[in-house]
């Protein structure tokens, strides 16, 4: 036999080796549960109140939708507000419990009974608003951004009158307030912390991805996710990092992140684009994925009031995980 073709069906055989390995060693859930979104609008983001449910998203120069379940997430009802018009991308519970959503041109949604009957309000810096958090019930911080390369913090009250607004270079994508004085900005290239309530921003030590997702365990614990893949923990919150997953690797696969989500201080979730779920056992060390059940992209990842998961994404994506 040739050398070359031999080097051939050697290479051949080795590709079709890992591509059965890798096959085999995906996770899968125990059951996916598509539900029914009633339609094929692009959704955002996920929040859980008790058994009370809500995805916020829409089109992001067309149209603003919420969906809202009152049974833990087992059926979901489609409300529509042609007054607002952009899509949401952000979503938030006040110290109050009111549930306040934001979105495109500074739109912002709030329901003070849970999601029955929802006020419209128009931030008045009409920004591209990514997220916002509330440390009291009047006062508010918003996060915006465009094209990597424009965005800003805002503070505005309960019906979106603005304060002030400090414009920056940079794109900021989620914001997580761990109480009304510790929070946490996520952003193209960057993280900031402020402890004092958002007078005050300062840049923390962890670089080199487009940073969209934060979650936040407990005081000292906490994980990002970015755009090329990356995955940062920290336990001494925030003032160090340890890169648990390098998006920049040549030997790793490529993933888009989205989101993340620790429920514990080992068992965590990442979804992103093409549909792809990730799983760690510990801590973050090591990533398995999941079986697709979808190639859509999925933006948003929650724990559900039974302890399950689910997930949201473009084209109507809304899907329970069973674990």
């Amino acid at each position: 036999m040739r050398l070359d073709r031999l080097y051939v069906l050697l290479s051949a055989a080795l590709i079709t080796f890992s591509v059965t390995s890798c096959k085999k060693q995906r996770l899968h859930f125990n059951d996916v549960v598509k539900l029914d979104s009633h339609g094929t609008d692009r959704y955002n983001a996920i929040y859980f109140k008790g058994n009370d449910g809500f995805v916020v998203g829409g089109n992001r120069f067309d149209n603003t939708s919420i969906l809202v379940s009152h049974d833990a997430g087992a059926t979901w009802e489609k409300k529509d507000f042609p007054e607002a018009g952009k899509a949401l991308y952000g979503i938030t519970e006040t110290p109050g419990g009111n549930i306040v959503a934001c979105g495109y041109d500074g739109k912002m949604l709030t329901t003070t009974d849970n999601g029955y009957n929802w006020r419209f309000s128009q931030i008045s810096n009409w920004q591209s608003y990514k997220d916002l958090a509330f440390l009291d019930d009047n006062h508010a911080i918003g996060i915006s951004g465009n094209s990597f390369n424009s965005g800003g913090i805002s503070y505005f009250d309960a019906y979106g009158a603005v304060d002030h607004w400090d414009s920056t270079d940079v794109e900021y994508n989620d914001i997580e307030m761990r109480d009304a004085y510790t929070g946490y900005i996520a952003g193209y290239g960057t993280m900031l912390k402020t402890t004092d309530g958002g007078k005050n921003w300062n840049v923390l030590n962890v670089v080199n991805d487009d940073f969209n997702g934060i979650s936040i365990l407990n005081a000292a614990e906490m994980w990002i996710c970015g755009s090329n893949g990356s995955i940062f923990h920290s336990a001494d919150a925030g003032a160090t990092w340890d890169k648990q997953r390098n998006g920049n690797s040549l030997t790793e696969k490529k993933y888009y992140l989205h989101d993340i989500l620790f429920i514990d201080q080992n068992n965590g979730w990442a979804v992103g684009d093409k549909g792809v779920v990730i799983y760690s056992s510990d801590g973050g060390k090591k990533w398995k994925e999941y079986e697709h059940f979808t190639d859509d992209p999925l933006r948003s990842i929650c724990q559900l009031p039974d302890g399950n998961l689910i997930v949201c994404g473009d084209n109507g994506a809304l899907y329970k995980l069973v674990r």
